[in-house]
């Protein structure tokens, strides 16, 4: 039997050749690797779909934001010139009110006398006293006629009394520091100021 197989000769070149049918450990590794490339296409191609999405919806998004800033500055615009007019009619309001209460209090002048021998000036009597004597002598000689010492508060009411007095007559007024020595009030409590 030996014989048999002496002329067989072995051939060395020869490869051996892969079966397309062949089972075992390789096979399956190439389809591991086949679905995990399949695996990594798809979630490439999803990923790729998000960001187009997101993109979308970003551009979708910062567009309504233009549109609404727009819509708010239009409104606040139309606002601010609706403001103007309403403070115009206040200004003019405003004017006419002061007129009309000029008007009231010249009429008011006119129909509220003076006491006999009182000066008016606006809306005030004004008495130039003959007594004489010191600050609290003049404030008590106002209060027994139902008055007290003047306090100016406007520079027209200063003109007047700067006519109404004589030159070189000496005359009281309201500002005092009593209460802390060389800060100057008035006797109605308001500060001095120089205006």
């Amino acid at each position: 039997m030996d014989e048999i197989y002496v002329n067989v000769k072995h051939d060395k070149s020869a490869k051996p050749r892969a079966s397309a049918n062949q089972t075992g450990p390789r096979s399956s590794g190439r389809r591991f690797h086949g679905a995990v490339v399949l695996f990594l296409g798809l979630l490439n191609v999803f990923l790729l779909a998000g960001l187009i999405g997101l993109g979308v919806h970003y551009y979708d998004s910062v567009q309504h934001s233009a549109a609404e800033l727009s819509a708010m500055r239009a409104d606040l615009t139309e606002r601010l010139q609706a403001s103007d007019g309403e403070f115009s009619s206040l200004t003019e309001e405003r004017d006419l009110l002061n007129a009309s209460l000029v008007k009231i209090t010249q009429e008011l002048n006119r129909l509220s006398p003076c006491p006999a021998g009182w000066t008016k000036f606006r809306c005030a009597c004004y008495l130039l006293s003959n007594e004489s004597g010191s600050w609290e002598t003049g404030r008590e000689d106002c209060s027994a006629r139902g008055a007290d010492l003047v306090v100016v508060d406007s520079t027209e009411e200063q003109r007047f009394l700067s006519n109404f007095t004589a030159e070189g007559t000496l005359a009281w007024i309201g500002l005092t520091d009593r209460v802390k020595e060389g800060t100057w009030t008035w006797i109605d409590g308001a500060p001095l100021t120089l205006k």
